[in-house]
């Protein structure tokens, strides 16, 4: 096993996802952008030889550095190109807009994503997806041009404030309050287990703008920058697991922000639950996704291991109890898959997928973890070694 694969990431997969989003921008793009398809296959293949040889001298550590490099090459090159397309509120922007909100390449991103870190997958996803889907969804022209390009280099990093010490689930019973003091806001309360919080430059956060509603009526989305007055961070969260992937708590004490910082304007206050729930249809077909990914890994190389390993004369694999957890594993792989498909494909054809995409973030996440336990089983003894 190469020192690449050890940290969690396959070169084949990371081939076949940059190859895939390259015939895609093929398949998609006006012709005027086609190239730029022909560009990232070709820069990408040339990449990949490198690497096999710098793996091999620069380790992990090294060719993880090289790799950030390239990505923010990559979005540097995308951002000018955008630019030089017609500026990123004029004609240049309506394709990077339909490509970045599509639920089938939200879905294909996310299963090749969650076959590597979970960590990095938080970091990317959060930021390319909830982080700033508010703004690529219902942001003004202006919001757009001053947040997406820096968030597409990794300039900036986004966040998604919404949940609360006493709302999680029931979205609508947040108690963050906003007040309004002639043209601009006054913000108050804590968010809790925020990721990306303790790097985040900008967060999404969703307070209540009326205070006689209870419900999710009155609920207005604001776009709050780190540094803010009144803006604060609690200590990172200590977690069981995916430690590599930052939450907090983002306590907010009379934080005073300009009525232009409400996603979509000042015309839009009250209207932040539904740009939530839109963003959220999209986030949960990603986490779906992203528990699919994991999961196909873990099938393929729990296979990989029961082939190799040998007990009593023979691999494991050939034990009837091993081919069944492996059966099961696929099976509910291969369920959750459908899916996720299926239901990305309703979101481009402009259906309402509310129902749809928790159904399918509900099955899939509890499915990664029945599948993670036979792994385990598998592995025997080995399952709980790092290594592995």
């Amino acid at each position: 096993m190469n020192k690449l694969s050890n940290t969690g990431f396959s070169r084949i997969d990371a081939n076949l996802a940059t190859i895939l989003i390259g015939a895609c921008i093929l398949w998609f793009a006006p012709s005027g952008l086609k190239s730029y398809g022909l560009y990232v296959i070709s820069f990408w293949l040339v990449m990949s030889i490198a690497a096999m040889g710098l793996n091999l001298t620069l380790g992990y550590a090294g060719l993880k550095s090289l790799a950030q490099a390239a990505f923010l090459g990559i979005g540097a090159y995308t951002t000018a190109l955008i630019t030089a397309k017609g500026g990123i509120v004029g004609p240049g922007w309506s394709w990077p807009l339909a490509f970045v909100v599509s639920g089938t390449i939200t879905f294909f991103a996310g299963v090749v994503l969650g076959q590597t870190s979970p960590a990095f997958r938080w970091l990317v996803g959060t930021n390319n997806g909830i982080g700033s889907q508010g703004i690529i969804i219902d942001g003004t022209a202006e919001q757009k041009a001053a947040y997406l390009p820096r968030l597409a280099t990794g300039e900036l990093i986004a966040s998604f404030a919404l949940t609360e010490p006493e709302a999680g689930s029931d979205a609508g019973s947040l108690r963050t309050s906003a007040r309004k003091d002639g043209d601009h806001y006054v913000l108050n309360g804590t968010k809790r287990y925020i990721t990306n919080a303790p790097r985040a430059g900008v967060f999404t956060v969703f307070a209540r703008t009326d205070a006689t509603s209870k419900t999710s009526a009155g609920v207005t989305a604001f776009l709050v920058e780190a540094g803010t007055p009144g803006l604060s961070l609690g200590p990172i969260d200590r977690k069981m697991g995916q430690k590599g992937s930052h939450t907090c708590d983002v306590i907010l004490e009379d934080c005073r922000v300009p009525a232009s910082a409400i996603i979509g304007g000042p015309a839009r206050e009250g209207l932040g639950f539904k740009t939530a729930m839109k963003v959220l249809d999209r986030g949960r077909l990603h986490i779906s996704a992203v528990c699919t990914g994991a999961a196909e890994r873990l099938i393929r190389d729990s296979l990989a291991y029961a082939m190799d390993r040998k007990q009593f004369g023979e691999p494991i694999a050939e034990k009837q109890l091993i081919q069944a957890m492996l059966a099961d594993s696929r099976t509910e792989a291969f369920a959750a898959r459908c899916m996720i498909e299926e239901t990305a494909r309703r979101k481009d054809a402009g259906r309402n997928v509310s129902i749809d995409a928790a159904s399918c973030k509900m099955y899939a996440s509890e499915m990664v973890g029945r599948v993670a336990d036979r792994a385990v089983q598998i592995h025997g003894g080995a399952g709980y070694i790092a290594d592995y």
